[in-house]
């Protein structure tokens, strides 16, 4: 049979939807609380302990300004890179914007399809959407969805891999 007879054709293309906006805020309350993680103690041990302060308060004072920067910054671009799309045939991830990775999971290799809501993800009523493949590369992963948007997509992707024959190759 010729190459693309009888099977859909795949191809790499950019994918269409977006993440849902909360995903900016989520990404900034990630991000603070890691810088808080390091700066916290730095901030408290340079106050307690004063022949130490200038050698603690000032990596606390640079490192809470880069971490501020970063969850400024760094959100909006991954909102502005990060594209999902599912189609009938593939679900197709691009993340990155100087390392570009582009992710297609065919429906036929799909084993399971998981909806995973952290703590911040709940504020934010937000949730990540887990293809797990037959790939060597892992799974894929769709993070920063509508709560109801994941649901939908879990019970589509569910639906339509039922619904498609395992590949034979």
């Amino acid at each position: 049979m010729p190459a693309g007879e009888g099977t859909a054709e795949i191809r790499l293309r950019p994918p269409r939807n977006t993440l849902n906006e909360r995903a900016v805020s989520w990404w900034r309350v990630q991000w603070l609380l890691m810088t808080a993680v390091p700066v916290v103690p730095l901030a408290v041990l340079g106050g307690l302990i004063e022949p130490a302060r200038p050698w603690l308060l000032l990596p606390a004072a640079v490192l809470a300004a880069a971490g501020v920067a970063a969850a400024v910054l760094l959100p909006l671009w991954w909102f502005r890179t990060h594209r999902w799309e599912v189609t009938e045939d593939a679900v197709y991830v691009r993340t990155g914007f100087f390392r570009q990775e582009w992710r297609i999971a065919p429906m036929s290799r799909i084993q399971t399809v998981d909806t995973v809501r952290g703590p911040l993800e709940q504020l934010h009523r937000l949730a990540t959407v887990t293809v797990t493949t037959a790939s060597s590369k892992g799974a894929v992963r769709i993070e920063g969805l509508d709560h109801e948007v994941a649901a939908e997509l879990a019970e589509r992707l569910t639906r339509i891999t039922r619904n498609t024959p395992g590949d034979a190759t």
